[in-house]
């Protein structure tokens, strides 16, 4: 085999934390040729969505083969292999959460999936996405905002658990008292899990409350917020560098991207323009 061939078979595990703080969550990039898996066991879920090629996984006495766009869910402490199912190989991206995140939208304890192999082409894009982003730059709030929403839509689709009630009393009022937190604490914001034990809410209650309200998740209204602090920064003459750290970005770089996303430019070109504009 050539260094060349040899070096497409690559794994990629980032830690991101759930909240400042908060309990860590794994995510794994991985492409494979000719790596096989030993049979073993995780002491989370292992939920892995396949982006290209296909693979075999010997699991519960069957052989699932996960294809682009299929989600597999492995329980916790149920032992697996993995292989690639032809000469092309496999890539998958791969998280690892612990059983509470998939319970809090749901009743009856820990959810089963009596499927372990899914076709939910919308979830799995959705997910397939936040794993990507959240590798590239695992911002705490982001990651709790999105990955157990996600975590719960999954267990509500897909399992035995029974939904709880999306109705959240007085979810005006929660959203507008969890924006206001999150403005307040601008460089370090608390947990989302912190936040809603202090309103007497779980999490999901937390996140579906704002997300009716506000029509986005927290992560994203702070990110805008964020932008718009910015904004001013920039116009005073501070350089993206700068201003980054100022508004609780991660680094210049993630400015960037949510500068982007909100105003269609960079810090840069915004900065050049309205300095260019006062002479």
């Amino acid at each position: 085999m050539s260094t060349q061939e040899r070096t497409r078979e690559q794994a990629r595990w980032t830690r991101a934390r759930l909240g400042r703080g908060g309990a860590p969550l794994d995510l794994l990039t991985a492409r494979f040729d000719q790596h096989v898996y030993a049979s073993h066991t995780h002491e989370e879920f292992s939920i892995g969505i396949c982006v290209a090629g296909s693979e075999v996984i010997d699991y519960r006495g069957d052989h699932l083969r996960p294809g682009p766009g299929s989600i597999v869910v492995l329980a916790p402490g149920e032992m697996h292999t993995g292989r690639p199912a032809g000469s092309d190989g496999y890539a998958y991206r791969a998280l690892y959460p612990d059983p509470s995140l998939l319970t809090d939208g749901t009743l009856g304890g820990p959810p089963y999936f009596r499927e372990p192999l899914l076709d939910d082409s919308e979830l799995a894009t959705a997910l397939s996405r936040a794993h990507t982003e959240l590798s590239a730059c695992p911002d705490p709030l982001e990651t709790e905002s999105r990955l157990p929403w996600l975590l719960t839509a999954l267990a509500r689709r897909h399992s035995t658990a029974r939904a709880v009630s999306d109705t959240v009393p007085g979810a005006a009022h929660i959203a507008h008292a969890v924006r206001d937190r999150l403005a307040d604490d601008l460089l370090a914001p608390p947990s989302l899990a912190d936040l809603a034990a202090d309103l007497g809410l779980s999490r999901y209650q937390l996140l579906r409350a704002f997300r009716t309200t506000m029509g986005i998740p927290p992560y994203a209204w702070l990110a805008q917020y964020r932008v718009n602090r910015a904004r001013g920064l920039l116009e005073s003459g501070l350089r993206p560098a700068e201003v980054a750290g100022l508004v609780g970005f991660a680094d210049q770089a993630h400015l960037t991207r949510w500068f982007r996303r909100v105003l269609g430019v960079t810090p840069a070109v915004y900065r050049n323009s309205v300095q260019d504009g006062r002479r």
